[in-house]
């Protein structure tokens, strides 16, 4: 089974420029970029992915090409609106040889404990078992994972582990708990807590913010592994200066501007900036243009 190794880049999906649609040489681009600066792995489609906007014929046709390509490892979020495109989506990362899939609960409507429950059910039934199935609990963005039916997934092995992008300390610790009784990857999925999880016994962990400046990821890992705690918290502060920027912007659209200015195609956005956002672009790409240089020389001191 896949072990998870090294800072995990989630990546955005590139549009072509003259239409919102997946542009597959851009996003190969980019999976070189990510590659190039040492991400341990990398996933595909999550909400950094904006996968909810793509076409499942194209999402799969993405991470085949994705898997080929790239020198790390690569995951695919499997997650659709409804259990038959889940399951089609897995069943190629599987052939195709990703390292492992996610999988949140159906989006869009709400569904309660019991339906989420047998959903996970009937989808870990369906696909191929050798291919390791991580939950991925994002509440921010889709139905959260309940406690209770995360951990009797897990207890039970019939899911390999859970990504946890919540920020919730007391849902984390909850899952240590279980990991206790019965091993599975534990991923933390938000930038708040990267260090602290780590400390406490998360196996890696995923940003979207890697995405953009995965050379501060990748340092502040190695720095978190060599318990280098002065590094650490130097690292820490550039990761919580960035992530504050981005957050200003909706969805992955930080990201996208941070990777524009580092040189990468990302193509027409799914929505327009209206007119205050564009001027916040021009701030914040002038102020990354300032930003850069100092994080790359805070994070090679690391490499």
């Amino acid at each position: 089974m896949w072990k998870p190794e090294g800072a995990i880049a989630a990546a955005v999906t590139p549009s072509r420029p003259e239409a919102f649609q997946m542009d597959l040489g851009a996003s190969l681009e980019l999976i070189d970029f990510l590659c190039a600066r040492g991400v341990g792995a990398i996933t595909l489609f999550g909400p950094n992915g904006e996968f909810p906007h793509f076409p499942v014929e194209d999402r799969i046709r993405l991470a085949h090409m994705a898997v080929k390509r790239s020198r790390a490892p690569v995951i695919v979020n499997a997650t659709c609106s409804n259990l038959d495109d889940a399951i089609a989506i897995t069943d190629h990362a599987a052939s195709n040889g990703a390292a492992a899939v996610l999988i949140q609960p159906p989006f869009y409507y709400h569904y309660d404990p019991p339906e989420i429950r047998e959903f996970f059910l009937q989808y870990s039934d369906a696909v191929n078992d050798e291919l390791p199935v991580l939950l991925y609990h994002s509440p921010a963005y889709h139905n959260p994972i309940p406690l209770d039916v995360a951990s009797d997934l897990l207890s039970r092995g019939i899911v390999a582990g859970i990504k946890d992008s919540s920020g919730d300390w007391e849902y984390f610790g909850r899952l240590l708990a279980v990991r206790a009784e019965t091993p599975f990857l534990l991923l933390a999925g938000n930038e708040s807590v990267i260090p602290r999880a780590r400390k406490a016994g998360a196996d890696a962990f995923v940003s979207s913010c890697a995405c953009a400046v995965p050379e501060l990821f990748a340092a502040l890992e190695g720095a978190i592994q060599a318990g280098n705690s002065e590094q650490t918290s130097r690292l820490e502060a550039l990761q919580d200066e960035f992530v504050s920027r981005v957050a200003d912007f909706p969805g992955p659209l930080g990201i996208k501007e941070a990777l524009e200015a580092r040189g990468l195609k990302m193509g027409k956005r799914a929505i327009p900036f209206a007119p205050e956002t564009r001027r916040h672009a021009e701030v914040f790409r002038d102020w990354f243009q300032i930003w850069l240089p100092d994080m790359l020389k805070a994070a090679s001191v690391h490499a």
